[in-house]
């Protein structure tokens, strides 16, 4: 493989989706939030376990670039375990150059365990402790774009690295979707990589986290957020669609509808942003992007994990032939 449209940056984990029985645990909510109840102390049966390997969010946009038919790199780290090795196995038969895997030999690869409970799913998460390092990229390996996601508490100098390479390049293009970490470490911290973003995607809460803004008011958010340095800032918000700035227009995407019930929601976000991008990178304005995006995320929540459902361009684009009059920006 030559030169790379798009070369995804995160880490790379196996899932354990744990479906828990409707009547072995609860919800309820108080000032705090929303909490998931069990009984303690005791045996709890549940109804199956599906593992899903090669997930989160940077390597769930590398396999949907890979679907939707671009040249895709992959940068991440895994142990020298049987789960490293099946995770790049994995990743090479969704058509993801792995080159750039990092294997760690005496480490061993992340692993999670998902609690699905209904539709809406509890991730118990522990990130290995990597030595993380940015790999050296041949004038033939030059990415075009690179999209950077969640990744490990301790790969704050990690930044550091991306900005000196994108400040050396330039012409590369950068789509950021901050992981819980990367929200957490502060705009300050992470000053030059929202500086040299073109595409920040968040949702409605995150949006809040990262500018210090109202979750209320989405245009003080649009505001705050490109006063950081992206060009194009989408804000998700769930059932409600999702709202787009480019500085100088604002616009309300809906959702796709679906054609039943969600089936299990992770990764339905992670659809939405690698789908936009994917658009923006074959060339397509930010307006057709936003008919692409719902579309990869209404039919991942059809599907139990975050790559399932992940769509080709060809199927993606009959759904859109079949949208309904008005799936447009308002």
């Amino acid at each position: 493989m030559g030169q790379i449209d798009i070369l995804s940056v995160g880490d790379i984990v196996t899932d354990a989706f744990i479906k828990l029985l409707d009547d072995q645990a609860k919800v309820y909510e108080d000032d705090q939030g929303k909490w998931l109840a069990m009984p303690f102390a005791t045996k709890i049966p549940f109804d199956h376990v599906e593992v899903v390997k090669a997930v989160g969010n940077a390597s769930n946009a590398a396999v949907a670039f890979a679907r939707l038919g671009l040249q895709t790199g992959f940068t991440t780290n895994v142990g020298g375990d049987a789960e490293g090795r099946e995770m790049i196995n994995t990743l090479h038969q969704a058509g993801v150059d792995t080159r750039f895997v990092h294997i760690n030999p005496d480490k061993k690869s992340n692993y999670h365990y998902v609690l699905t409970y209904g539709a809406e799913r509890t991730i118990l998460i522990k990130h290995e402790d990597y030595d993380y390092h940015w790999p050296r990229l041949r004038p033939t390996e030059m990415p075009r774009w690179i999209y950077f996601s969640s990744i490990s508490e301790r790969a704050i100098d990690y930044h550091d690295e991306v900005a000196d390479w994108l400040d050396e390049n330039p012409g590369v293009r950068l789509a950021f979707q901050p992981g819980t970490y990367q929200m957490k470490a502060g705009t300050e911290r992470l000053k030059r990589i929202y500086q040299r973003t073109e595409v920040l995607i968040l949702n409605r809460e995150e949006a809040a986290l990262v500018s210090g803004g109202s979750v209320e008011d989405v245009h003080d958010l649009f505001k705050r957020l490109h006063e950081l340095g992206p060009k194009i800032v989408i804000i998700t918000d769930g059932p409600n669609g999702a709202y787009a700035s480019d500085i100088h227009t604002q616009a309300v995407m809906p959702l796709y509808p679906d054609p039943a019930p969600p089936l299990e929601r992770t990764g339905a976000g992670d659809a939405f942003a690698s789908t936009l991008v994917a658009a923006l990178v074959k060339g397509l304005s930010l307006e057709e992007a936003l008919r692409w995006a719902p579309i990869n995320s209404m039919s991942v929540v059809q599907k139990v994990g975050a790559q399932a459902g992940l769509l080709t361009e060809k199927q993606l684009l009959d759904y859109l032939q079949h949208a309904p009059e008005d799936y447009y920006p308002k």
